[in-house]
């Protein structure tokens, strides 16, 4: 990425917290950073990339619903793939549908009968109005998953626009649904407390993935497949951009990859707008990329991955419920509970969030498989959440024999007992050890020997306990060339968990 000379120059004059009279609750506040932005990098690089919020959730959720969970079959890519001649997709919609040619994609915007005479439409309904879908209750469950901060992916690749888009006439209010959906999870999601993302997917959405579509003949279709040329589609990237900042003021815009085939000033255009827009909202916000910005800026994310070991500066990632799909498909499978809770603290001790994808159907309905998931992520957060939100990675992200990522696409997986994931409390004087299982009757944690830690400051040994904000004593560890010992309350765990977290409280800085 070519940075000019100007790279160089100062920055630009910080803002100041807001006094008490501003108004604005002390946790929405505006913290530190320029005043106002430019679109250049050398304005741009001096917005703080991680704010104390998103540092603090270290989770999130989100969820390709869309047009093209219509037909449920493949992936999220069947809108691209249902042209290609030889793929299985283009199999199955000639199938059922009939020819792309004949019974193009968006068939399922607009709505008409398929083979069987089935009419097909992305049409979801509120259930105020007879349907299945309730954004208050997706809300609710993303709360009582443990989430920090949740929304949609306001648009996919396949260039239909979740909201009252001005700019793209193939939108959820103009067509299909009739709803202003990214609305209506902005509303229900921030009701619950949490703060309030938006994913865009379109940097590829004119960049190739509709390359097996034909020619269209009218302006209105070849927006929808990306054909109005390179200067008008950056253009209407920008603008859908601009349209879901100044509409529904996300905390957080999560972007997918071909960052960089969009032209370089429309990209400091968007960071500049999105920047100047939250000082005047008078709060923090984040953008992510997996290419074309940075991490001066912004916040870097692995796909379905992290990295190996510690990792700075801050970063996230964004990994799916389901190993086969990002949108619902029928027969979808999912990874077990265990396997992505105990990513989620691999990540959190690396110096990470994880974004979480779900799958809902069409209709509006979260599958229970999938609801159970998030519910057992949930249980266990509510439980021991004080060793995972609020933390800071330690000088170790921990030990053991489950290696964990080392890039993208390495997936989740499920610890043994004999890994340890390390967090800290903020302050520095609390050291938590997670085992990702039940060890026995004395724990042992090879890293924590005497040449490492030091327990002359040590205050206290708990087990977190089964309920919220209670903890089991446990006797004095002990520390050899082997590692710290603890010994337990009893062979068997005392209760039931996908975790048991030791609590290591010093009476000054955790010193090691």
């Amino acid at each position: 990425m070519f940075r000019s000379a100007a790279a160089l120059c100062s920055p630009p004059p910080a803002r100041r917290r807001p006094s008490a009279c501003s108004g604005s609750p002390p946790e929405a506040g505006a913290t530190t950073g320029p005043s106002s932005y430019s679109p250049t990098w050398s304005s741009v690089d001096q917005h703080p990339p991680a704010p104390t919020w998103f540092q603090d959730a270290k989770f999130g959720i989100y969820y390709h619903w869309g047009v093209f969970s219509v037909p449920a079959y493949g992936n999220e890519w069947y809108p691209r793939r249902m042209y290609i001649s030889g793929d299985s997709c283009n199999a199955h919609h000639v199938a059922t549908y009939g020819s792309p040619t004949a019974w193009p994609y968006h068939n399922f915007i607009n709505g008409a009968n398929d083979k069987s005479g089935h009419y097909t439409q992305f049409a979801p309904k509120l259930v105020s109005a007879g349907g299945k879908f309730d954004p208050v209750a997706w809300a609710q469950l993303f709360k009582a998953a443990g989430a920090r901060f949740a929304g949609p992916v306001a648009e996919h690749h396949d260039g239909f626009s979740m909201w009252n888009s001005k700019a793209n006439e193939w939108n959820s209010v103009a067509r299909g649904p009739k709803l202003d959906l990214v609305g209506l999870h902005g509303q229900a999601i921030r009701g619950q407390g949490l703060k309030f993302l938006c994913a865009l997917h379109h940097a590829y959405h004119f960049n190739g993935y509709y390359d097996h579509v034909p020619a269209q003949s009218t302006t209105t279709l070849k927006k929808l497949y990306g054909q109005l040329g390179s200067t008008a589609e950056n253009q209407l990237w920008y603008d859908k951009l601009r349209e879901v900042v100044d509409g529904y003021e996300p905390d957080l815009i999560y972007q997918d990859f071909d960052l960089s085939k969009v032209q370089e000033s429309q990209r400091l255009n968007f960071l500049s707008y999105y920047y100047n827009k939250a000082v005047a909202w008078n709060k923090d916000v984040v953008a992510t990329y997996k290419d074309g910005l940075d991490n001066r800026g912004e916040v870097y994310d692995y796909e379905r991955g992290g990295p190996a070991g510690l990792l700075s500066p801050y970063w996230e990632t964004d990994d799916s419920i389901s190993s086969s799909s990002w949108c619902y498909t029928n027969g979808i499978g999912y990874y077990s509970a265990k396997a992505i809770l105990h990513s989620i603290i691999d990540r959190v001790s690396k110096g990470g969030t994880t974004l979480l994808n779900i799958a809902p159907m069409a209709d509006g309905t979260i599958p229970a498989g999938q609801q159970s998931i998030l519910l057992t992520i949930g249980d266990y957060l509510g439980r021991f959440g004080e060793s995972v939100y609020g933390t800071r990675a330690w000088s170790s992200f921990g030990e053991g024999p489950t290696k964990m990522g080392g890039g993208s696409f390495t997936g989740p997986k499920p610890g043994t007992p004999r890994d340890i994931r390390f967090t800290r409390s903020p302050d520095n004087k609390v050291l938590y050890a997670t085992a990702l299982g039940w060890q026995g009757a004395t724990t042992t944690i090879s890293t924590l020997t005497s040449s490492r830690l030091n327990l002359n400051t040590l205050v206290s040994a708990q087990l977190l306990n089964n309920v919220t904000g209670s903890y089991i004593s446990l006797p004095r560890p002990t520390q050899d060339g082997a590692g710290m010992h603890i010994r337990m309350p009893s062979a068997t765990a005392p209760f039931s968990a996908l975790a048991y977290v030791v609590k290591l409280t010093f009476s000054g800085p955790i010193p090691g």
